[in-house]
């Protein structure tokens, strides 16, 4: 009775809002009591209502009551805690829907602070007293609270599972080992957790083996993070300052160009006005003798008119007209078609150069995040546009379909000299560089054709193996013809077996100095590989040699 009546009294003194003893304790017109700052925070949550409620039989108040402290009810809180009173357990002293509750409460359970793996059984803070105080009990293994507690329990024995069978690797109780697992390799659970726990250690070590490994990776990354950021920067700063002389040049050129137009302007002018002066000058010098004139032609006396004529001064030495030529109206219109050349040879030259530096920029790659291509759409990730320029192409080599197609042609074209065309063979060489991963096909038609890579310094004019494709070390070349493959660098070939077909495939990973050759048909067989170091950036290449009319382009793949 003693007790139902304690319990009483911790649920009459405590707050219904914050499940407390009662805290400055203030009684509301409804007749319910709070603490203070409990029903003060209440109201204030509903202070956009205009209206205040109880927490409890909802009554409404209007307007908000004021609040005073109850002194005998704070002064009967206080005398009931000397006494023991305490509050009852907060809400979150209870066992929710996700926590272990006490087997021992009954009612409302309270959340278990520990479980025994002896009794197997969890208890609260309350009920877990005797474990400490009692001395066969202190002896139990008490754990964190557990749900699976039931799971030590043999199904079929209902006893402890105290032993473990290390040949169907499960535990099992001591009934289990001299029946169904008679015979078999078993030990105590503590043995094997003993065995396990070296094993786990083992594997532990194994980890923080792995994790110091993963930091000093780590540091290394963070260290290439910086060394990516400085080159970056650096490269920033660099090419700003190419970039601002470039204008700067460009100006300059801009100044100059139009300084000289001025000058040569104001040349043209004097030299016109001062002849336009001249001209004037005679005109005044005429029209005073045609008035001279005119008035002797009217002296009616013969004797006068003829005593003053020979007084008439002569005429002066007219100005040649032919030295009035005047020049079509072009003026300094060839200037502007010069400057305009100019132009149109930045465009081209910033146009061809551009996508190298852009390709560049884009295939930096510091981690090989992608492994290499294994099926033709992983190729086809990498295809490169490419296109054949027309001043290495030699003069037999006619360039067509958007400069993708070469074809071998009897006579000599009329292709102007240049310093890059090839004058021996008949090559030809791509426009884009190549860096970073690509990948092109060429289909040949026809003899044959030579499929190669180069560096663009390789020589061009003369017979000589420094300029033939896969006759030096600058060259790389695929011999393909409709019989056989021969692979050739720096004069030195090597036969190359498989599958013939019309389309040669060409990988090239420049970072890794990878170059690859595959047969394209309906499936794709690796032909040759190259694994090496490349020091320039390459460029693909043709040469047809055979017969009158072979052809060979690159294909479109995107």
């Amino acid at each position: 009775m003693a007790q139902k009546g304690n319990q009483l009294d911790r649920e009459k003194f405590s707050c219904s809002i914050c499940l407390d003893l009662l805290k400055d304790p203030v009684t509301i017109p409804c007749g319910h009591s709070y603490c203070m700052n409990c029903i003060k925070s209440f109201w204030d949550a509903e202070e956009e209502k205009k209206i205040h409620s109880c927490p409890q039989c909802r009554q409404t108040f209007r307007p908000r009551p004021v609040l005073l402290k109850s002194t005998m009810l704070a002064d009967l809180v206080e005398e009931l805690k000397k006494t023991g009173l305490q509050a009852a357990p907060a809400d979150h002293c209870y066992a929710g829907p996700e926590d272990v509750a006490c087997d021992v409460c009954t009612g409302r359970k309270l959340k278990a602070l520990k479980s025994c793996l002896v009794c197997l059984a969890s208890y609260c803070e309350k009920h877990l007293q005797p474990h400490y105080n009692v001395a066969p009990l202190k002896k139990h293994k008490l754990v964190e609270p557990s749900e699976k507690l039931q799971e030590n329990i043999c199904s079929r024995h209902d006893e402890v599972m105290k032993m473990f069978c290390r040949t169907d690797q499960q535990s099992i109780c001591y009934l289990c080992s001299v029946d169904e697992h008679k015979g078999h390799d078993t030990v105590s659970a503590a043995a094997e957790r003993t065995e396990r726990q070296r094993e786990l250690w083992v594997s532990r070590q194994n980890i923080q083996q792995r994790i110091q490994d993963r930091e000093k990776d780590v540091k290394v990354l963070q260290q290439e993070v910086e060394a990516i950021n400085g080159s970056a920067d650096k490269a920033v700063e660099d090419s700003e300052k190419i970039f601002t002389e470039l204008i700067r040049l460009m100006e300059k050129r801009r100044s100059d160009v139009k300084r000289q137009l001025r000058s040569q302007q104001d040349t043209e002018v004097s030299r016109v006005k001062e002849l336009q002066e001249k001209l004037e000058q005679e005109i005044t010098e005429l029209k005073r003798k045609d008035a001279e004139l005119k008035q002797l032609s009217l002296t009616e006396d013969h004797t006068q008119f003829l005593h003053n004529y020979p007084s008439l001064s002569a005429l002066s030495e007219s100005t040649d007209s032919s030295s009035i030529n005047i020049r079509p109206l072009r003026y300094f219109e060839d200037v502007t078609a010069a400057v305009s050349e100019v132009r149109v040879k930045l465009q081209d030259v910033l146009r061809e150069t551009w996508t190298n530096v852009s390709v560049t920029v884009t295939e930096v790659d510091v981690l090989l995040s992608e492994p290499e291509p294994k099926t033709r759409a992983d190729f086809l990730k990498y295809s490169r546009e490419i296109t054949l320029d027309p001043n290495t192409a030699h003069i037999r080599l006619l360039l067509s379909e958007g400069n993708r197609k070469a074809t071998l042609m009897r006579k000599n074209l009329s292709y102007s000299n240049h310093p890059d065309r090839f004058t021996y063979y008949s090559q030809v060489l791509s426009r884009e560089s190549l860096t970073g991963r690509c990948y092109w096909e060429v289909e040949w038609r026809r003899a044959g054709v030579f499929v190669a890579v180069a560096y663009k310094n390789i020589s061009r004019e003369g017979s000589s193996d420094e300029c033939g494709f896969g006759y030096n070390d600058k060259s790389w070349l695929l011999h393909c013809e409709k019989n056989s493959y021969i692979f050739w660098y720096n004069n030195v070939q090597t036969p190359v077996s498989g599958p013939w077909s019309s389309r040669v495939g060409v990988y090239l990973d420049h970072s890794a100095g990878i170059l690859s050759f595959y047969s394209i048909s309906e499936t794709m067989t690796l032909l040759h590989r190259v694994q090496t170091t490349f020091t320039q950036p390459l460029y693909a290449g043709l040469c047809l040699y055979s017969l009158f009319g072979d052809s060979a382009e690159f294909c479109k793949l995107k």
